[in-house]
């Protein structure tokens, strides 16, 4: 795939349930993190739009599914709620995990999970659970150890290797590297998984009617 088709990346619709998803055809990428892991400023820097996925100073505000064309195609990139935000009330947070791990389980045009962690406090227990949902599905995982900018070049590849290691009989499910939205490092190895996963032709896009 032509790596200029995230450049035109264009947001959709948001849906605060499954059920208000586009129809489940095509292909989608979902991208998934603790609040603080750096995500909206993950997506803006792979497609090159600075405003896409709004960045907010208050971690866990975006509640919804956020959902983004690659357009005149079927593919789509889904943003999902952030989550393990400790102000948000327990209610909110339970509902959160159950619409991720619903997601996680019935959606069938779902190809593979970007899932971010700061790479200073990578596999927090939420972030072992989204991996454990998407092992049960055996769903590819790709993490995103991101803002490497805040660590020495040692401290990188040693927390590489850490998340690696904790996943190493899995070496065709789960894949690790470092990231900084900042600098753009990484973005050379995170496009090759995009691509791979949205392997299949590019077709224009029929199966959305209008809402």
């Amino acid at each position: 795939m032509k790596h200029s088709i995230y450049h035109q990346a264009t947001f959709l619709k948001s849906a605060a349930k499954v059920s208000q998803l586009p129809d489940d055809s095509g292909t989608e990428i979902a991208f998934a993190g603790r609040s603080n892991a750096g995500k909206s400023s993950a997506l803006n820097c792979l497609t090159g739009i600075r405003q896409l996925a709004r960045t907010s100073k208050t971690p866990g505000r975006t509640q919804l599914i956020n959902v983004f064309t690659l357009q005149n195609t079927a593919h789509r990139l889904i943003d999902l709620p952030g989550y393990g935000y400790a102000k948000v009330a327990q209610q909110v947070k339970q509902e959160w995990q159950e619409n991720l791990a619903h997601y996680l389980n019935v959606r069938q045009s779902l190809r593979g999970l970007i899932l971010l962690m700061d790479i200073r406090h990578p596999l927090k227990d939420l972030d072992k659970m989204m991996i454990d949902w998407a092992i049960q599905r055996a769903l590819p995982v790709h993490i995103l150890l991101t803002k490497a900018d805040k660590l020495s070049r040692g401290q990188t590849q040693s927390t590489v290797l850490q998340v690696e290691k904790q996943y190493a009989l899995l070496p065709d499910l789960i894949s690790v590297q470092a990231f900084s939205s900042l600098k753009k490092h990484g973005l050379d190895t995170l496009l090759p998984v995009l691509d791979a996963w949205f392997a299949e032709p590019l077709t224009p896009d029929v199966s959305h009617t209008s809402e």
